[in-house]
């Protein structure tokens, strides 16, 4: 998962799992839209090892009806929290039935409606017992199996292989079964009207990519080297993907990237991308990132948040050995030398070190890919390939901690761990001087630091290496890095530099010029135009800003050459176009409304939160005295998707200092939903003028 929720382990859960285990789960559930609730009938099978006076299963403000264990009704106690089980049950084998009835208000969510409804999961942390009983602590792992009941016009994507699909009048039940354990956190629901596309790896495993109706011609762009992936982490890793089955599926306003359940990623539609939109940002790091995770996470977990970076630390290496397998050295070693830089900064103030539930995302996911870096170029890639193997093969399905990875280096190799354990992982210092020792083994990192090493000098005392690396073959990043250097070079010095840096035609460098020239001469206007015409939707953005800004003479037409343009899945260019088209004087003044009235219609809970926070950002750039947003911000208050209520909150703070704004906010209270209502007043009242 690219953005971290720490799991923590819970004592009594470590407790009862030395005395019970929990193997297996039956559960068919139904999940109604309507009122946004599931429900269903569970079975779980489990044996009492050790005496025990309490067993505990993980339930957030679930109700229970028809509690049986060992086909008797049982008393039972619901703490909103828990169910407390304290009787029924035998040493040996025991079978738990119940039905239950839960409403969840996270982990489960309900997006969009009719055609658009998709309904899907996010369980990581402690998370998936808000709508499914189970287990919070990483530690009780278990088979699951879901019969899950809805609408026959939807497709459902579950945990597991498909056995069957069973008509029910207007619904279908699908029948996920699987094979092997896992930790609670991983299952996962997902549904909405997708195509599917199926393909095998070279080891035989069908290998399922989801996709909207809509986006069907992005589906090739968007998986994108997938196989490719799947295929090279089994010869890398050494042990084969460990499931039976493989699916990807895109879902709207997800809360992160990906989440690597268990033979299901879900990842966020924002990766769904078009041939343009490839070159700008793909899909390509996530998908190799989540499908690590089926191993490192998956088949082996954590046993604490303290090991944490032995999921996302091995999954974000594990991404970068796939990137360079389809991208190239050069690619790989430029993504290591970048957060180096990060890593370096962080370590000035992040006193703490990764091996601590408290370390920060940074040290998990980037500090822990450079750990593994780090490692295998010392004790050589051989040697780390084969304890990465043992690793895997001996902990399989089971719960490790970092420990148990050092020791299967120690036993086959003569290296110090302990020595590497206390520099690397319980210091929370960065060896910048020794990284980019590593990294210059690498001819393009070396020509790049010897690029960065000019940075001081006066341009006109290294404009001559600066062209002529521009006209040479280097790795793109040298380029840019020269283009940014030169940033705040006089236009009429740089300008041969930027006519060589615009002719290499690669969009990395030519968008660089872009970024870089906020103020456009007349003599270069032509070329700057071209910008325009690049694949890449970021460069497409900046240009035509910076071109109607400076260019009134122009902006007509450059509007027109525009019109048809979409974008991302933001709609970033069409809502640009809108806002540039609304502010040009006497262009398409019978349409003015009709921009105005498409624009503001982005803004509606119909959209994804992407696109609303684009278009109400761009209104209240035109006018932020516009109070026909206002409903709509208010309601972005109440997103289950914390960075669009974020922006929401911000935003309501920052218009409250105009006085005719905040009454109308107060017209509007009783007019909100209770949520609104609640959430607004709060703002209202830590902001009022005293």
């Amino acid at each position: 998962m690219r953005y971290l929720l720490l799991f923590v382990s819970v004592f009594s859960f470590g407790q009862q799992t030395k005395s019970v285990d929990f193997t297996s789960v039956l559960a068919k559930i139904e999940i109604n839209p309507l009122d946004k609730s599931v429900s269903g009938e569970v079975t779980y099978n489990f044996e009492v090892n050790n005496t025990i006076d309490t067993i505990k299963i993980d339930a957030q403000n679930i109700d229970f009806f028809n509690l049986k264990i060992n086909n008797i009704e049982v008393k039972y106690s619901n703490n909103r929290k828990q169910i407390l089980l304290f009787e029924g049950y035998k040493s040996g084998k025991n079978q738990l039935t119940f039905n239950y009835l839960a409403r969840p208000k996270q982990a489960l969510y309900f997006v969009g409606k009719g055609e658009q409804l998709q309904i899907w999961t996010q369980g990581q942390g402690k998370y998936t017992s808000n709508w499914f009983p189970s287990f919070d602590d990483p530690n009780e792992k278990l088979i699951f199996n879901l019969d899950i009941k809805f609408n026959n016009q939807f497709e459902v994507i579950s945990n597991g292989k498909l056995d069957s699909k069973i008509i029910s009048q207007d619904n279908f039940i699908w029948n996920y079964r699987m094979k092997r354990p896992m930790s609670s956190y991983l299952l996962m629901l997902a549904i909405g009207k997708f195509e599917i596309k199926q393909e095998k790896s070279n080891s035989g495993k069908s290998l399922f990519y989801y996709i909207e109706k809509e986006d069907i011609s992005k589906l090739e762009s968007t998986y994108r080297y997938s196989k490719t992936i799947f295929d090279f982490f089994e010869k890398e890793i050494g042990v084969k993907y460990p499931w039976d089955v493989y699916k990807q599926v895109p879902v709207r306003d997800f809360l992160y990237a990906g989440m690597e359940n268990t033979s299901a990623t879900v990842f966020s539609r924002d990766f769904v991308v078009d041939e343009i939109g490839f070159n700008d940002k793909n899909y390509v790091n996530v998908n190799a990132h989540e499908l690590a995770h089926q191993w490192f996470g998956d088949l082996i977990t954590a046993q604490s948040g303290k090991h944490h970076w032995l999921q996302e630390g091995f999954a974000t290496y594990y991404a970068l050995l796939a990137e360079k397998e389809v991208f190239g050295d050069d690619y790989f070693y430029k993504k290591l030398y970048d957060t180096s830089l990060q890593l370096r900064n962080a370590s000035k103030t992040d006193a703490i070190p990764i091996l601590s539930e408290k370390a920060s995302t940074l040290s998990y996911y980037q500090k822990g890919a450079w750990i593994l870096f780090v490692l295998r170029e010392e004790i050589g890639s051989k040697i780390f390939q084969k304890a990465v193997k043992n690793y895997l093969n001996g902990y399989s399905f089971k719960n490790v901690s970092t420990d148990d990875f050092l020791n299967e280096i120690k036993k086959i190799a003569k290296y110090d761990c302990d020595a590497f354990k206390k520099k690397w992982l319980e210091n929370p210092s960065f060896d910048f001087d020794y990284a980019i020792q590593l990294l210059s083994k690498n001819k393009s990192i070396k020509a790049l630091l010897e690029i960065k090493s000019k940075k001081a000098i006066p341009f006109i005392e290294k404009r001559e290496l600066f062209e002529k690396t521009m006209i040479s073959e280097v790795y793109f990043p040298i380029k840019e890095e020269i283009i940014y250097q030169c940033e705040k070079v006089p236009f009429e010095e740089k300008q041969q530099l930027l006519k060589l840096a615009l002719a290499t035609n690669d969009i990395n460098v030519r968008q660089a010029v872009a970024n870089t020239t906020p103020k456009v001469t007349l003599e270069f206007k032509s070329d700057f135009e071209s910008l325009l015409n690049d694949n890449s939707y970021i460069t497409k953005e900046i240009a035509l800003s910076t071109f109607w800004t400076q260019f009134p003479e122009d902006q007509k037409r450059i509007l027109d050459k525009s019109k048809e343009w979409i974008g991302f899945n933001d709609n970033n260019l069409r809502i640009l176009w809108l806002t540039l088209a609304l502010g040009t004087k006497e262009y398409q003044m019978e349409a003015k409304a009709k921009f105005y009235d498409e624009l503001l219609n982005y803004c509606n809970p119909e959209f994804e939160t992407s696109i609303r926070q684009n278009a109400m950002e761009n209104l209240l750039f035109i006018n932020d005295k516009d109070k026909n947003i206002l409903p709509n911000l208010v309601n972005s208050l109440v997103s289950y998707k914390w960075q669009f209520s974020k922006f929401g909150k911000d935003k309501i703070r920052l218009l409250l200092k105009n006085p005719n704004i905040r009454n109308y906010l107060e017209q509007l209270l009783p007019n909100l939903s209770k949520e609104e209502n609640v959430i607004l007043v709060k703002i209202l009242a830590e902001t009022s003028v005293k």
